[in-house]
């Protein structure tokens, strides 16, 4: 389908808008509008243009990712993967802001990934990237 042209936004359903706020803006996210809606909904925006819309609405006690922590396998978005230029100068900015890796990183066909938690325990991939020509190299 031609008419497709990017991802709009990420929706991610968040408990705390000032704990998610926070640590996103570590990573280089504004926030841009909201709390607004019936929802609520508030929006960041990092400078290369991807945005993050936060469904203030997780009323969860438990704090595992039930698509990534439980032995169930269910359906439905495990990860954003976010593409870095420089793996190095990420990880030291991670560790100064004493965020722990929770995989990685790890070398494979298309880059170098590293994988962090946010305080909502949603996965985070980064990834150095280097193409899906590299898939092909290595077929």
């Amino acid at each position: 389908m031609q008419t497709i042209t990017g991802i709009n936004h990420i929706g991610l359903r968040v408990r705390n808008f000032a704990v998610a706020r926070d640590f996103y803006a570590q990573l280089g996210f504004k926030a841009v509008s909201g709390p607004i809606g019936p929802e609520p909904v508030a929006i960041v925006v990092h400078p290369c243009g991807i945005n993050i819309n936060f469904i203030l609405n997780a009323n969860q006690e438990g704090r595992e990712n039930v698509l990534m922590d439980v032995p169930t396998k269910h359906s439905g978005y495990t990860h954003v993967a976010l593409e870095i230029d420089d793996k190095e100068t990420l990880l030291a900015h991670l560790a100064a802001l004493n965020i722990p890796l929770s995989g990685g990183p790890m070398a494979h066909a298309t880059g170098t990934s590293f994988f962090i938690r946010d305080p909502d325990n949603n996965v985070i991939e980064f990834i150095e990237y280097r193409g899906l020509e590299a898939l092909q190299a290595n077929a």
